[in-house]
């Protein structure tokens, strides 16, 4: 007798009992038909039985009086369940040796093939689909049996309870759920850093967990260690740590004596900003564990080597002393969410970066165009967040605070770090597989502050698109549309950042515009096009570079929709349809009779004065087929 069970939802189809006897004739009745004992084994499904017993089961008994009688064996019952569900296979029986396969259906994984209990995971179906699995059973007298169990696979279900709301300071799962704690804040993650005592004194960050943990996605590893989306049992967590928390980072919290922080200090607080890759197994009893010292995981800081790819490449724009041809960088902050490629990369964004840089008293030496700009990015700071600028470093030759203040102080871009805003606000390719790679920031996609940069549908011969919310009140929605179709070979490409060349260096990139009805329309953001000319009165752009750089005032030329803080986008896979999540504004940037189709939502504290209520967060969403 067996059960079927599906793990974590403790659900019981049934029992039954299957015996299957042998009635056939004798080994030397068969022989004397010229059949070998080994092809009787194999003929009834139980070769790799045969195979499993190897000697023994050829040994049996050469009796032509001896009656063999099949082990009794059960695979179990029929049993319902939906994909991405762990389906646990239990076979009871009385034999020497087990084998499961799979002999109808979409192909998976079996966790093991010769013992009673195999699992698999619930493969992804649009329509109710049968899956076959046969356990096979053989005894040292060479006979042998065979039981089938039919699992159907519907379309993905919640198959939760959902969690009623509280206030308990603790995180509650659905009954049948389990949280587990992975790497955590200081944990080392390199093999270069000595265990996290959290104390404030601990240094090193760049092989550390980072802080304020945000976005994660999972790149799956086979058991040999080579890339494996199929695998949910070992693989790669891609995780941004998009801000800190001062006062825990430090003995007696953040100092800046004669108003100078400390070197050590502010280089641990720049280390705990960016991105990690960890690898994590699943174990025993479902129980996951992450290792600190796998070859895979790397730590992606704001002091990290990157390239700039795309047409900002090369711009004057983003020349600094520490790239006087404008192609390289240094870094990413305050990474939010992200997005990813079919061919495996990942795509992390950066959102609120101008707060970190030091700008002030330095009008005179800007042109019109530049305060222009930076007073549309935010760039206006007196001293940047956490003053990062201030520090005196103990070599001279470090830049790596000194970049932090973008005050035009020198005789041109390259002797001050003027343009180093210009190098943030990018969606930035990772190679989780490869860790030596060098990360590349995409410019086709544009400067602002992103949330998130998530693919659309993707259809062979198609030109794939990429969706884009600039997280701001009043900012809008973007795609960019590859130059390039789509070849569907490209995904288990191995040079995977040369893939991301093909698709993601060329271009047009869109900002969204809707009409009082709800409808809408993508405009380009191409120099030459829908007013983005030098003749702009609100900008004038140069070049299309100049256009990327500052594509916030290339959509308010254009005319786009400004919307709620546009976060999250998501596309359904089957229509293509695309959703955005809209996070929140406040009640003097959408007054109660500022609300139209693509922003249908008013906010106003109710218990502060009408036009100075602050942020509230809530959740709305726009749906869009484009």
């Amino acid at each position: 007798m067996t059960n079927l069970t599906e793990t974590g939802f403790g659900y019981t189809d049934g029992d039954v009992d299957q015996n299957i006897h042998n009635t056939g004739p004798t080994l030397n009745e068969l022989a004397d038909q010229r059949y070998s004992r080994r092809q009787t084994l194999q003929r009834g499904g139980a070769a790799i039985v045969a195979a499993t017993m190897g000697g023994s089961v050829l040994a049996a008994c050469d009796s032509k009086t001896e009656e063999l009688t099949a082990p009794t064996i059960s695979a179990g019952s029929a049993a319902t369940t939906a994909s991405g569900r762990t389906v646990t296979l239990t076979g009871t029986g009385s034999a020497e040796a087990y084998s499961w396969t799979q002999v109808a259906g979409p192909t998976v994984t079996l966790s093991s093939t010769n013992a009673l209990t195999t699992s698999f995971l619930a493969p992804s179906v649009a329509t109710a689909t049968k899956l076959t699995f046969q356990l096979a059973a053989a005894n040292s007298t060479g006979t042998a049996g065979i039981s089938t169990v039919e699992v159907t696979v519907n379309p993905t279900a919640l198959g939760f309870t959902a969690v009623a709301k509280n206030k308990n300071d603790v995180v509650t799962v659905p009954t049948g759920y389990t949280v587990q704690i992975g790497a955590r804040l200081g944990d080392p993650i390199t093999g270069s850093a000595a265990a996290y005592k959290n104390d404030g004194t601990d240094t090193g960050f760049a092989n550390r967990i980072g802080d304020h943990g945000d976005a994660l996605f999972w790149f799956g590893l086979s058991t040999t260690g080579a890339r494996d989306e199929t695998s949910s049992t070992r693989g790669l967590i891609v995780q941004n740590h998009e801000n800190i928390n001062q006062q825990y980072l430090h003995t007696a919290g953040a100092t800046s004596p004669g108003g100078v922080r400390p070197e050590a200090e502010a280089l641990k607080e720049i280390e705990c900003h960016g991105v990690s890759v960890v690898e994590y197994s699943e174990g025993a009893s479902r129980a996951w564990t992450f290792s600190s010292t796998s070859t895979f995981n790397r730590r992606i800081t704001p002091n990290t080597p990157m390239v700039f790819n795309g047409p900002v490449k090369g711009s004057d724009l983003i020349k600094t002393p520490y790239s006087p041809t404008g192609v390289a960088g240094r870094g990413t902050i305050n990474n939010c969410a992200n997005g990813y490629t079919p061919w495996g990369t990942l795509l992390t964004c950066e959102e609120n970066w101008a707060g970190y840089f030091r700008r002030s008293g330095d009008n005179a030496a800007r042109t019109a165009k530049e305060l222009t700009a930076l007073s549309r990015y935010g760039v206006t700071s007196s001293t940047g967040s956490y003053g990062w600028s201030t520090v005196v470093a103990a070599d001279t030759a470090n830049t790596t605070f000194r970049r932090w203040d973008a005050r035009a102080t020198g005789a041109s871009a390259l002797a001050d770090y003027r343009n180093e805003p210009n190098q943030f606000g990018w969606v930035v390719e990772i190679d989780p597989y490869a860790p030596t790679s060098t990360p590349r920031k995409r410019t086709a996609l544009g400067r602002l502050g992103h949330e998130g940069c998530w693919p659309g549908k993707f259809v062979a011969g198609t030109k794939p698109a990429w969706y884009m919310g600039d997280d701001s009140r009043r900012e809008y929605l973007y795609k960019f549309v590859s130059n390039t179709a789509w070849v569907a070979t490209d995904a288990t490409a191995t040079d995977r950042l040369a893939i991301g060349d093909k698709y993601l260096d060329a271009g047009t990139l869109y900002v969204a515009k809707f009409a009082a009805d709800g409808t809408g329309s993508w405009v380009a953001l191409v120099f030459g096009q829908n007013g983005i000319t030098a003749a702009s009165a609100v900008y004038p752009f140069a070049d299309q570079a100049d256009v990327l750089v500052n594509a916030r005032l290339a959509a308010d030329v254009a005319g786009a929709t400004p919307m709620d803080r546009p976060e999250w986008t998501a596309v359904n896979p089957v229509t293509g349809e695309v959703y955005l999540t809209l996070t929140n504004n406040n009640a003097t940037l959408r007054p109660l009779n500022g609300t139209d189709a693509a922003n249908p939502r008013h906010y106003n504290d109710p218990y502060g004065t009408a036009g100075t209520a602050p942020p509230a967060r809530h959740s709305m969403a726009t749906r869009t087929a484009m």
